[in-house]
């Protein structure tokens, strides 16, 4: 098999990929727009539907994502650095899955081919969320419906 039917992300590691490769591994899921609870002892991680106000839910897109880390003080940019202990980011992650050294899912879009099929499979969060500015209390709106 030559190198250029094996897909980039198998034949690169990230800190190797181009700008365009490493964004095409977002999968639109937005579960990382969602709010997470932590257990700084067992680091347990706890996600809520509260997602951020720069996600724009019909698009599963981030309205500002070129300033969305200066809009928004706890937004955190996935880099390679980041990616050194993704433990943090949800299960399907691309961004997780590849770092831990494991595939991407069927349903990602490089793999279908369709960027539908995040939605088909249930994994995109939009339409079970509600926006930070009309939340209270993230305790009172943790889920379990994202692992």
């Amino acid at each position: 098999m030559s190198s250029r039917t094996i897909p980039f992300w198998k034949r690169k590691n990230l800190t190797e990929m181009t700008p365009a490769e490493w964004e095409s591994l977002c999968d639109g899921c937005a579960k990382c727009c969602l709010y997470r609870l932590e257990d700084e002892d067992t680091r347990a991680v706890y996600y809520t539907n509260v997602h951020c106000r720069l996600l724009n839910t019909d698009t599963a897109r981030c309205t500002d994502y070129a300033n969305r880390s200066t809009r928004v003080s706890d937004c955190v940019t996935i880099t390679p650095k980041v990616l050194e202990d993704p433990y943090w980011l949800p299960a399907t992650c691309a961004y997780r899955l590849l770092a831990e050294g494991r595939d991407l899912p069927d349903w990602h879009p490089l793999i279908s081919g369709d960027p539908q099929s995040v939605v088909r499979a249930g994994q995109r969060v939009c339409g079970r969320t509600v926006c930070e500015d009309d939340a209270d209390a993230l305790e009172n709106h943790l889920i379990d419906w994202i692992e």
